[in-house]
């Protein structure tokens, strides 16, 4: 390897003395580099001339044939060298995909710019990813809850918030509820609800809680997690849904309403296990930190136009 690089050296600087310099080798050094590499190649690859060194026409083409092989032999070795700071050779992330598909990618684009990591992302459900956590099948997690009633606030995991924003309602743009500015707790009680599949899902505790503290049962239309199915439903004015502002998707006929009493917040964190962790995810969770501040104000400003 030395050899071949001196030899690249006295190509591209002219002379012994140059390329000893760019090297940070003595000339010696670099004169008995190049004996060694002609003698293995039982070649001549380098002149004397009037202004330095040159390369003879064998040593030309050598250089040429070698070139691309360094230059991939050097980014090989700045791989390792980054695979072995980061802690990982693939770093393994668990994500829901609503608001995970807003920051993760730009998130995962930045450490991949600055680091030479892999990284594989699984999708699943709150509950699933921090089981997953837990179990060691990824390394971190983007996931929610409550700000008030948290899930997941437990000694063994680590939970690094990235941002919260108020659960409110989500009507048809052209239903009786979009008229209002405001909702009152006891609205809830006469609409009817597209639920989730999963019963720990943070919008549905909230939306449970209030119904309970009413004294009511949920009207629940539909129970799924397609966000296209429940945006279509709302838009027709079918059902309602309980949402924070990130996941709505402003080409169906659908409003945000807020309620005058407050319904909590959905708070977006990186979870982690407690104990050691490699560099890479310290990294990542950083890098998704600014990516938040930077990325969540806009998304959560998208909220349709009150009535009036």
């Amino acid at each position: 390897m030395q050899q071949l690089r001196v030899l690249l050296a006295v190509r591209e600087h002219g002379s012994l003395t140059r390329a000893a310099e760019a090297l940070q080798y003595g000339v010696p050094t670099v004169a008995h580099h190049l004996r060694t590499l002609e003698a293995h190649l039982q070649a001549q690859l380098l002149v004397r001339t009037r202004t330095g060194s040159a390369l003879t026409p064998l040593g030309e083409f050598y250089a040429a044939e070698v070139a691309p092989v360094i230059v991939r032999l050097d980014r090989a070795e700045r791989a390792v060298a980054d695979r072995r700071d980061s802690g990982v050779v693939t770093l393994r992330v668990g994500t829901f995909a609503s608001v995970g598909s807003r920051l993760l990618p730009a998130a995962i684009a930045e450490l991949q710019h600055r680091y030479s990591v892999r990284v594989e992302v699984v999708e699943g459900e709150p509950t699933e990813v921090v089981r997953m956590v837990r179990q060691g099948e990824v390394h971190a997690g983007v996931i929610y809850d409550v700000s008030e009633e948290p899930l997941f606030n437990t000694p063994d995991l680590v939970l690094q918030s990235l941002f919260a924003e108020p659960y409110q309602v989500l009507v048809g743009k052209n239903s009786e509820w979009a008229e209002r500015e405001e909702l009152e707790l006891a609205d809830l009680v006469r609409m009817s609800w597209i639920c989730s599949r999963n019963d720990d899902e943070a919008s549905d505790r909230v939306l449970r809680r209030v119904h309970r503290e009413l004294g009511e049962r949920t009207r629940v239309l539909m129970e799924t997690d397609d966000w296209y199915m429940i945006h279509g439903l709302v838009a027709e004015g079918l059902a309602c849904a309980l949402t924070t502002a990130a996941p709505v998707d402003t080409d169906f006929a659908v409003a945000l309403r807020r309620t005058v009493e407050r319904l909590g917040e959905r708070r977006v964190s990186f979870v982690t296990a407690k104990g050691a962790r490699p560099p890479a995810v310290e990294w990542l969770g950083e890098i998704l930190q600014r990516v938040a501040a930077e990325r969540v104000g806009a998304a959560s400003a998208v909220i349709a136009p009150r009535a009036g």
